[in-house]
């Protein structure tokens, strides 16, 4: 055999070995990409995505979806390439979306804690936004803290020192000047069962605070007679709440928010209304466009990424919170110029 001809016969092994390891062996990267998107005014598996039951709701019509981004996770090579290439996905490495310290099922049960905190969040923002009576609840306790023990988490706090407390910051003011060793007469709630009355002392802070130290992360909760349930399986992550929240506005108002287009749109939310940033939004621009929205909601610290990859055609609208949100669709249904990117 001829060096040239050994050379070439080198070179194609060398070829298919590369190529059956590109087909084969795994990179440490994940692909990010659009996702479904649903429309929180529609229908999923015959149920409502969002679910008024016990009181009176109004007509809607359109789309106000939200959007979702998908992880394509143990790719090869050559997956990788043919993804990237293809100007829909973007790689970013799997430690990012599966940081080594967890399992793949941590990190999922994570994302779908946050996906029912953020349906949580979107209702109490929606009828505060209302204008709807709101209470106080236990969300977490602080382990050895002073209430630990006491209270649990879902109770609901009626009263501090015989004052009613009926959200999270009449509570912490009513505790504001309290120091370390006095006591506080808590009256709370249990599982809608009678009030219970409980004496506590409080304690000094971990971070050294002046201010007595109760132990509880106190959350906003409405105070209504009727219920909404969200219905989306298999979906996680805090992002929806925007979307969920303007759904609920919608359906508990007369008129339309969207004026029966297809708007889509992203963004967490808390239970006060503030929109907080999200990961993705050039996958859920892309998915948002492809399924036919003409407007896309952007939480405002994401505007500066949205501008560089929005589709040609898909009009940015900015929000900050859910009155600016809400605000926003009534003025381009009246004509106007809504805040944009």
């Amino acid at each position: 055999m001829t060096r040239r001809n050994l050379t070439l016969l080198t070179g194609i092994v060398l070829i298919i070995v590369l190529g059956a390891l590109g087909g084969v062996v795994k990179v440490p990267y994940v692909a990010l990409g659009p996702g479904p998107t649903f429309n929180t005014l529609g229908e999923v598996s015959g149920k409502q995505v969002v679910d008024v039951e016990g009181t009176g709701t109004f007509p809607t019509s359109g789309n106000l979806n939200m959007t979702t981004v998908s992880v394509n996770d143990g790719i090869t090579l050559f997956g990788a390439v043919g993804l990237w290439v293809s100007g829909r996905y973007g790689l970013v490495p799997r430690s990012e979306v599966y940081p080594p310290q967890k399992t793949a099922e941590q990190v999922a049960k994570e994302n779908t804690q946050a996906f029912a905190q953020s349906e949580n969040s979107a209702e109490t923002a929606a009828l505060k936004y209302l204008h709807y009576p709101t209470q106080v609840k236990v969300a977490a306790l602080t382990k050895g803290s002073p209430a630990d023990g006491v209270l649990q988490p879902g109770d609901r706090l009626v009263s501090v020192d015989g004052k009613t407390v009926t959200d999270a910051e009449g509570l912490l003011k009513v505790l504001a000047d309290r120091k370390p060793g006095e006591q506080a007469v808590l009256v709370y709630r249990r599982d809608g069962g009678p009030d219970t009355s409980a004496t506590i002392t409080l304690g000094t802070r971990p971070d050294k605070d002046p201010r007595g130290f109760l132990g509880i992360t106190p959350t906003d909760a409405p105070d209504v007679n009727f219920s909404i349930n969200f219905n989306l399986a298999d979906i996680g992550g805090p992002s929806a709440g925007l979307m969920f929240s303007l759904a609920v506005v919608d359906k508990l108002t007369s008129g339309t928010l969207n004026d029966g287009k297809f708007i889509a749109g992203t963004g967490t939310i808390d239970g006060a209304g503030k929109v907080g940033p999200i990961g993705g939004i050039p996958f859920k621009m892309l998915a948002a466009h492809e399924a036919g929205a003409s407007v896309f909601l952007v939480p405002a610290a994401n505007c500066s990424e949205a501008l560089q990859r929005a589709p040609s055609g898909l009009r940015l609208v900015q929000v900050e919170n859910l009155t600016t949100a809400v605000d926003a669709l009534n003025t381009l249904t009246s004509g106007g110029d809504a805040p944009h990117c």
